[in-house]
């Protein structure tokens, strides 16, 4: 009776049983190669971010070992990264690979089938070099006080450095602004001229199984150079929203990140000149309800950074410091408005760290504050954004004296005083007479808090000072009034959709004939787990991808989060749809979500089994 064949069709193996009498091992897997997108892209072998890996099916094989490794001979120490039981014959790697180059190549993946009959050889390497496809160049046309770059692929951010400051900071968007060459000194000897350099920076996530270390930087661009005219003054007024779309009195911008704000002038609507400026965010076009308030620059410029703002003198010997030098980030006092309500700047909102059990992605020495300088999407019923610039006053204090209503022992922080009027956080305090020197925290009604406890005992009735010398910052007009006065232009935000595929989706994975495929049709079909793709999006800190087998009604089936841009689907038989978004952390209160990709559809079959005689 001739023996029989059993032809199957699996995800993770096509088991094809050879004729009885003929039992030989598996040929090693084929055609090992690295992609971004889909497995049937054209081959290359140099990658600005992680790519994923596939190979053809090995009749037969159970299972697959993939290694990626520094070395040629995957030597234990060269490993870089390791898997084993894979089902399918692609692989997202789920840590970011070193930048790595070589001759010809710095980084190699082989892999093997696990097969009825054991192990087959390993694969032939796969050799390529990881490295930034480019570096960032300048953006024309020029706005004055403002720098731009192009962005570059794989970037999740930027490093600027100030060459004349010497200061170095890291922003999410291809802007920043010159606001240490304008603050306190506005003529063209500090803000003339402008040097600078920039250099793309990526998240880094996962870690190597060898230790090898992972830089998140890319090279330096060559110096570059902005030329800006003299300071504009005259009436203040609002001028244009930049990013990759221009805003202005003609037209109101979609933006996909939070825009540069451009500004001039130096004049107030009570014909008051200021050298200080802020940008703020408001959802009416009273100007009312704020929702977001820039940091004090002297600039004509404002792009809201994530690492903070200049640290402000705060006191009138300090202010006459700042005319000579460049300020360092630092600490803004809280500022007020023209009615005297108390604020603070959005830059001092530091972000928390992601709810998804993960990382900013950056190593903790390129973390500087992640303070939430993003903006919801404005896609609510004919939603959009108000904004204005508000010139802001250096106002100095007088002497403010009052005396302890109760004992205040050595080491205590907080004193009761009988009147606390005037006195306001960052001051500093004589407590007694000669005393000592303590720096106010906060103010609750008469209740001091202080910055560090006190060195020695004090009775009742003890004077507490605050000596002239101090200085506040206080808008010059209320919001209002500076936008009814015609200083308000508008906006929209939305945040940009991630591209889950063209025609067909970003999808991979074993053909139900047990051939490797990348999704040609808009309802691919795969045996076992597809492995998904998608484009990355500008301030997306990391992503979220959701399966449904149910396009409407929405029913979320499960759910995961990657720091990469790829991710296998645990799906079972069925047809399903997917969808995915970006995650910013910076976005301003406690919803980071960015919006859905247009949902994408994969449909998984069953096994199928022919019995040939």
């Amino acid at each position: 009776m001739a023996c029989a064949r059993l032809l199957v069709a699996l995800a993770a193996a096509l088991a094809v049983a050879v004729p009885c009498g003929q039992a030989h091992a598996a040929s090693a897997p084929k055609n090992v190669h690295a992609f971004t997108l889909r497995a049937d892209e054209p081959v290359v072998h140099t990658f600005s971010r992680t790519p994923s890996f596939a190979w053809n099916p090995v009749a037969g094989a159970k299972a697959y070992q993939f290694e990626l490794s520094t070395s040629r001979s995957f030597s234990e120490s060269g490993t870089v990264w390791s898997a084993k039981g894979l089902r399918s014959p692609a692989v997202a790697v789920p840590i970011s690979l070193p930048w790595m180059t070589g001759n010809p190549y710095s980084l190699y993946a082989h892999v093997r089938a696990i097969t009825r009959k054991g192990v087959t050889a390993w694969s032939k390497p796969f050799g390529f070099n990881m490295r930034w496809s480019a570096t960032p160049v300048p953006v024309t046309p020029a706005y004055q006080g403002l720098l731009r770059w192009t962005n570059v692929p794989g970037a999740n951010a930027y490093m600027v450095w100030l060459v004349d400051t010497g200061k170095v900071f890291t922003t999410r968007s291809n802007m920043a602004d010159e606001r240490e060459y304008y603050t306190f000194h506005q003529a063209a000897a500090y803000s003339g001229v402008v040097h600078w350099r920039v250099r793309p920076v990526r998240w880094l996530y996962g870690s190597t199984d060898n230790g090898i270390p992972s830089v998140s930087y890319g090279p330096w661009s060559p110096v570059y150079t902005n030329f800006n005219p003299p300071f504009p003054t005259g009436p203040l007024s609002a001028m244009a929203t930049v990013s990759n779309v221009v805003g202005d009195a003609s037209r109101t911008a979609t933006h996909e990140v939070m825009p540069a704000f451009v500004y001039r002038g130096n004049t107030s609507i009570w014909n008051t000149t200021t050298e200080l400026y802020r940008v703020e965010v408001f959802t009416d076009e009273d100007c009312l309800n704020a929702v977001f308030r820039g940091a004090i620059t002297g600039a004509p410029a404002y792009v809201p950074r994530p690492t903070g703002p200049l640290g402000m003198p705060t006191d009138t010997t300090s202010v006459a410091a700042a005319r000579t030098v460049y300020l360092l980030d630092g600490t803004e006092p809280n500022s007020y408005t023209f009615e005297h309500i108390e604020v603070k700047t959005n830059e001092l909102d530091v972000s928390p760290t992601p709810p998804s059990g993960g990382t900013t992605g950056l190593l903790p020495g390129q973390v500087v504050k992640g303070a939430k300088v993003d903006l919801w999407d404005s896609n609510w019923n004919g939603g959009r954004y108000y904004w204005t610039v508000m010139p802001v006053n250096i106002v100095s204090q007088g002497d403010v004296t009052t005396s302890l209503t109760g004992l205040a022992l050595a080491g205590e922080t907080a004193i009761n005083v009988a009147n606390a009027t005037g006195i306001l956080a960052g001051d500093a305090l004589r407590v007694g007479s000669p005393g000592e020197v303590a720096i106010v925290q906060s103010i609750a009604g008469n209740v001091i808090t202080l910055a560090s406890g006190l060195t020695t005992g004090h009775a009742a009735g003890e004077q507490v000072a605050r000596q002239g010398g101090g200085v506040i910052y206080q808008d010059a007009e209320l919001t209002q009034d500076a936008c009814a006065s015609g200083r308000r232009l508008t906006f929209m935000k939305s945040s940009e959709p991630v591209v889950t595929g063209h025609v067909a989706p970003y999808a991979s994975g074993l053909s139900p004939n047990g051939r490797l495929v990348g999704a040609s049709t808009a309802k691919p079909r795969f045996y076992g787990q597809p492995l998904i793709a998608w484009q990355p999006v500008a301030a997306a800190d990391q992503y979220e991808v959701q399966w449904s087998n149910k396009l409407y009604p929405w029913r979320t089936a499960g759910s995961k989060f990657a720091w990469g841009t790829a991710a296998t689907l645990p799906l079972s038989p069925g047809s399903w749809y997917y969808r995915v978004r970006g995650l910013d952390y910076l976005m301003a209160g406690s919803k980071p979500q960015m919006s859905w990709s247009d949902p994408a559809r994969v449909i998984v079959t069953k096994p199928r089994f022919r019995v040939v005689r």
